[in-house]
């Protein structure tokens, strides 16, 4: 997650938190109108790949799990006496979530240059 974060951190251009507090904002609102916003794809794509990292490291999770029952270890365990219908709703909603989320990245992608044109050329 660190170097997912680190990579969107390092784009970030200074000059706009500092022309933001020029034009009036105290660092809170700065940080939420404009850092938040820039970052926030960088924490959205760091906490799916931590979650998917979590869900794929069955074998770290066997080994350290202590007294808590973890979602793999559930299905692991469930296996053995025979599937439950929540392991197949809860794989159809890891995967459909996949899905929806691939979608709308792609519907961004086709949408970001007409919006930034359109934004170009109202302030023209």
């Amino acid at each position: 997650m660190v170097v997912v974060l680190q990579a969107r951190l390092a784009d970030l251009d200074e000059l706009l938190i500092d022309a933001a507090q020029d034009l009036g904002a105290n660092p809170w609102v700065a940080f939420w109108r404009v850092t938040f916003p820039l970052i926030f794809p960088g924490i959205l794509a760091a906490s799916l790949l931590a979650f998917a990292l979590s869900i794929d490291d069955f074998i770290i999770t066997s080994f350290v799990y202590g007294q808590t029952l973890t979602f793999p270890l559930w299905v692991y365990g469930s296996v053995k006496v025979g599937i439950p219908p929540q392991v197949f709703v809860m794989g159809t909603l890891i995967f459909v979530t996949g899905v929806l989320f691939a979608i709308a990245s792609i519907i961004a992608q086709r949408r970001g240059p007409e919006t930034r044109d359109l934004k170009a050329a109202s302030v023209t």
